[in-house]
């Protein structure tokens, strides 16, 4: 249970004095994950229909959600329905997208400047169910890290509740803290192909250069979810989120998967190292440490 830090939370906006919120930065920048056990998002009984994998478009596993996209009707992506239906899951994500960032900025007040909210989802699909390619497979232990969207190092933090109608637990499995798994898997990291990262950037298969960190963090989310004996290690930890409940982590730090569960908000933040508590703690960091040289 050491990668579990349990909360009694029960308000989005907490009473959080600084001493608590840098012990709870101490371990959420370890890679743990934060569970508030006792914080739900109120869905209301008009809304519970939404919570029903035939609103999705068959062309995504989930609903997203991003009031910053140019055109108003662009914001919902992943959702069919009638306009009147859209605009009210869009309003009920859009509800769940400022609890969650309300959240982080009042835990973590030395985040609240740089914090960079992503586009928020519902995954409406079941983890069991929706498994479109091993590598797309979160019911295998993986730090998240993405082909088209290098991050130089910047962290991936997430928000996640369940909002299971049926009462159902999301059930995660977490692997070895970061630096554990980090010194498993960077001896079997290649050397990146001369040219490749310019190349992917000229064929506009990355939205930015990838850099060696991400790389690295690609090619370690690959191992991860190949090697069959590290997936079935006896050390890793099975955690049932109940639903009704809320949890946090950096997950390009935090090894995990999600091996069941169906009905989730979920809500991803950018942030800057040098936002953080602890940044020599943070994956970039340690992968320097670990390979002697920078990486981005």
């Amino acid at each position: 249970m050491h990668r579990i830090v349990r909360t009694d939370f029960s308000s989005w906006s907490p009473q959080v004095g600084a001493d608590e919120s840098r012990a709870l930065a101490v371990e959420l920048e370890l890679g743990k994950v934060i569970h508030l056990w006792h914080l739900p998002f109120t869905i209301a009984a008009d809304e519970r229909r939404y919570l029903d994998p035939l609103w999705l478009s068959g062309t995504h596993k989930s609903i997203s959600f991003d009031p910053t996209r140019a055109q108003v009707d662009a914001s919902l992506r992943g959702a069919r329905g009638a306009p009147a239906d859209l605009l009210a899951v869009a309003s009920m994500i859009g509800r769940f997208r400022h609890c969650a960032t309300m959240l982080v900025r009042v835990l973590f007040p030395a985040y609240a400047a740089d914090l960079r909210p992503a586009p928020t989802s519902l995954r409406l699909g079941d983890v069991e169910t929706y498994k479109l390619s091993w590598r797309k497979d979160d019911t295998l232990l993986h730090v998240d890290a993405f082909p088209s969207r290098p991050n130089r190092g910047e962290r991936i933090l997430r928000v996640f509740t369940n909002v299971n109608p049926h009462g159902a637990a999301r059930t995660w499995k977490l692997g070895d803290l970061f630096e554990e798994s980090a010194r498993e898997f960077l001896p079997r990291v290649p050397a990146p192909m001369p040219g490749s990262a310019s190349l992917l950037r000229f064929l506009r298969l990355t939205k930015s250069r990838r850099s060696r960190y991400d790389h690295i963090m690609l090619s370690i989310h690959d191992r991860m979810k190949q090697d069959r004996e590290y997936q079935e290690r006896a050390s890793h930890l099975v955690y049932s989120f109940p639903s009704g409940s809320t949890w946090i982590c950096f997950s390009d730090q935090t090894t995990h998967a999600a091996l069941s569960g169906q009905y989730l908000l979920e809500q991803t933040f950018h942030l800057p190292l040098d936002a953080l508590y602890f940044p020599e703690r943070a994956p970039l960091k340690v992968l320097e440490r670990l390979s002697g040289g920078r990486l981005v």
